[in-house]
């Protein structure tokens, strides 16, 4: 019989001044209850009941430590049934980590409604453009772009992004449209180093059409880039998330997308499995469904 058990067993047998009907309550025998209170009164090194054939009585010690236990097993309830209740109704903190663009886009849309569905689970969005480690930093959920490297993550695939060329109508009606990767070398490129640090880009879906580059633009903000490339300056080459919106409006269009690599995988992350609490389940279908209409991401 565990500790918690014991405590059971004593408050029952208190309260039903009987072993016989304290193990009754319990669903116990009553030799079975009697061990429990020995085992108790052997533990604390004190004597909780006096016992004769007909009754028992709590002790001084007994009556005080009765007030105790009663305590004790109703925190513990409490606790139980608070966990039980997460595991129902989404409540809590809810910490997911992203990329800058891909959260500032696509992800913010999305916790504003779902905060307001859920009213009892607030967020720490931590939007970095680098691979955290979800356990050692504390994070619930992250979007991961990319092949995933095996590990014991729970993944829920919800699109894929392309690597893409673009610019604005108007650089295209005054420098014409580069119809092969080669033509790039006669282009004016603004190449955005946190996607294309290299002087080279690889098309293909092997990757195996390599064009080397002498951009002579080169910005660490993908911001920066897309203001540039919209303004029609030049050329970019970006991931197509990051320019969804101006996609979609006409303000940039694509080129050579035949010779595009193989589109990257979207995934939403987390690391609780089938065990998951209800903040975290009904994040993922909140957002899995939102994101996937999304028709830059498909």
């Amino acid at each position: 019989m565990d500790r918690l058990q014991s405590l059971e067993v004593f408050i029952a047998v208190a309260e039903a001044e009987s072993f016989a009907e304290g193990a009754r309550r319990m669903g116990l025998s009553a030799p079975s209850a009697t061990r429990g209170v020995n085992a108790l009164e052997d533990r604390l090194g004190a004597r909780l009941f006096t016992r004769t054939t007909r009754r028992v009585r709590l002790t001084d010690v007994g009556q005080t430590y009765l007030e105790d236990a009663r305590h004790i097993v109703a925190q513990i309830q409490a606790a139980d049934d608070a966990a039980k209740g997460a595991a129902v109704n989404p409540v809590g903190q809810l910490r997911i980590t992203c990329s800058n663009e891909f959260g500032r886009i696509y992800v913010t849309p999305i916790l504003t409604e779902y905060l307001d569905t859920y009213p009892d689970v607030s967020v720490d969005v931590v939007m970095v453009d680098r691979v955290v480690n979800m356990v050692e930093e504390g994070f619930d959920i992250a979007v991961r772009i990319g092949s995933l490297p095996s590990s014991g993550l729970t993944a829920v695939r919800v699109g894929t992004v392309r690597r893409i060329v673009c610019g604005a109508p108007a650089y295209f009606e005054r420098y014409g449209r580069p119809e092969l990767p080669a033509d790039l070398a006669d282009h004016r490129i603004v190449a955005a180093t946190p996607v294309s640090p290299a002087l080279e880009w690889r098309f293909g879906h092997d990757l195996s059409d390599v064009v080397r580059l002498k951009p002579r633009m080169r910005l660490s903000s993908i911001a920066a880039v897309r203001s540039v490339a919209k303004d029609g300056w030049g050329l970019a080459r970006v991931l197509s998330y990051q320019v969804g919106p101006e996609l979609q409006e006409g303000s940039l269009q694509c080129v050579l997308e035949a010779f595009e690599p193989a589109p990257l995988p979207i995934h939403l992350v987390h690391i609780e499995g089938r065990r998951a609490p209800a903040k975290i389940r009904s994040f993922i279908n909140f957002a899995s469904s939102r994101l996937r209409a999304q028709r830059v991401l498909m």
